[in-house]
């Protein structure tokens, strides 16, 4: 399908946040063919049969949300695993019941997120769960883009399984990759991660895990390692690869180093790290290293809320209050670490921008609510004062999932509500 979106302001995120005021959005099949004014869409458009034309009377086009780490099937703990530190969080409350799920419920689970992501603007998300092939499932059949990524632990998962899942499912798709990913330092012993990292070597491929998201984490480590958790894996090789981290709340200058060098990035999760009361990362200074960041909602168990706009903001105020200064962390970067940053950090390079030949992942933003006005800075708006109730419009791939508050027809909502529903009764 072709659509050709015209009467539009357009964020093209290419290399600038500078917004063209009188642009067009070309899109054919599932790649863009032109991004920019609208003198130069006319040369672009020659030979072009549009399926659709949508005039955006005014509003802003831009490149869709990068959801870099979460765990979409956590949705059937919403608000039932509330309130609780992390340990007892995921002891009491997230094992027990994960326990209880299987294959067909983390699929509907899934499902029921994506709607979620759909609303908020994201247009690809860095997922962590069990079950991949029921988790990729869902997400092919509800058309979001998806890298997921491994999360092998002690207690699931295992090292035959990541390198299946490795072959099996990365790039099996337009949509769907594959990540070999750790769950934790804390959670794996030494042999299983020097596993993985001779995994790592085999394959030459990057490794995806959390890291020193908890004071208590980072402190369990040096006691049994004499090392913090960057730097006891990373003397095991995990790193050689690069990869990402996620949360990084209480790294050490010497653990950006290691971070640095290895080209790994680093993934901010503020507002589950706020809610479990893990504390607050120094982005600032991962920034000023040159360390490329993402972020990510973490899972809707632990946030609860799926939305780039309210993390966006949290990265930005949150640095601002931790640094005691107001300059630190401007909008127009963190704007950038929302979507080129988090296409970075899953490893893709053809959803970070809008340009010829990238993938047509995009998003339409209403500008003609009363949040978003006036137009002193549009790119600022978004992080400081944009919400859900501005995302009009959300493609991915080329094909448009949900516009003016509706989702497109090929999805059964009410139909998932219910399966999720009956999930959250077998397993409380």
């Amino acid at each position: 399908m072709n659509t050709r979106f015209y009467n539009a302001r357009v964020l093209t995120m290419n290399k600038s946040t500078s917004v063209i005021d009188d642009g067009e959005v070309l899109v054919k099949g599932g790649s863009i063919a032109y991004a920019g004014d609208s003198a130069g869409a006319k040369k672009a458009a020659r030979g072009l049969k549009f399926d659709r034309e949508i005039d955006a009377n005014g509003n802003l086009v831009m490149p869709g949300f990068k959801d870099a780490h979460t765990h979409s099937a956590m949705t059937f703990l919403r608000t039932d695993a509330d309130d609780l530190p992390l340990d007892r969080w995921l002891n009491d409350s997230v094992f027990p019941r994960e326990a209880k799920l299987t294959g067909e419920d983390i699929y509907h689970c899934t499902k029921l997120a994506v709607l979620e992501y759909l609303t908020s603007g994201i247009t690809t998300i860095g997922e962590m769960y069990m079950h991949p092939y029921d988790i990729s499932r869902a997400t092919e059949e509800m058309g979001m883009r998806m890298v997921l990524c491994g999360g092998m632990n002690n207690f699931s998962q295992s090292i035959e399984e990541q390198e299946e899942w490795f072959n099996n499912l990365n790039n099996k798709d337009s949509l769907t990759s594959y990540r070999l990913g750790l769950h934790a330092e804390y959670t794996s012993s030494k042999e299983l991660i020097g596993a993985l990292s001779d995994l790592a070597h085999k394959l030459e491929a990057p490794v995806y895990l959390h890291n020193s998201e908890t004071k208590g984490e980072v402190e369990g480590c040096r006691e049994r390692y004499n090392a913090t958790p960057t730097e006891f894996m990373d003397s095991l090789g995990l790193f050689d690869y690069g990869g990402t981290s996620y949360h990084c709340v209480y790294l050490t200058e010497n653990d950006m180093d290691i971070i640095k060098k290895r080209n790994i990035s680093v993934v901010t999760n503020p507002a589950s790290n706020l809610k479990l009361a893990s504390g607050i990362a120094p982005i600032k200074a991962i920034a000023d290293k040159g360390i490329n960041i993402g972020i990510g909602t973490d899972g809707p168990a632990s946030n609860n809320c799926l939305d780039m706009f309210r993390e966006m903001f949290l990265t930005t105020a949150l640095s601002k209050l931790k640094e005691e200064d107001a300059s630190v962390m401007d909008a127009n970067k963190v704007l950038e670490m929302a979507i080129g940053g988090g296409a970075r950090a899953m490893g893709l390079d053809d959803v970070d921008c809008l340009a010829e030949g990238k993938r047509a992942d995009l998003i339409m933003i209403d500008l003609h609510q009363p949040n978003m006005r006036p137009f002193n800075n549009i790119t600022k708006n978004l992080a400081y004062s944009g919400s859900k109730s501005n995302v009009k419009l959300t493609m991915i791939n080329g094909e448009i999932l949900y516009e003016d508050g509706k989702f497109t027809e090929k999805y059964y909502v009410d139909e998932i509500y219910e399966e999720v529903q009956k999930v959250i009764e077998r397993v409380r």
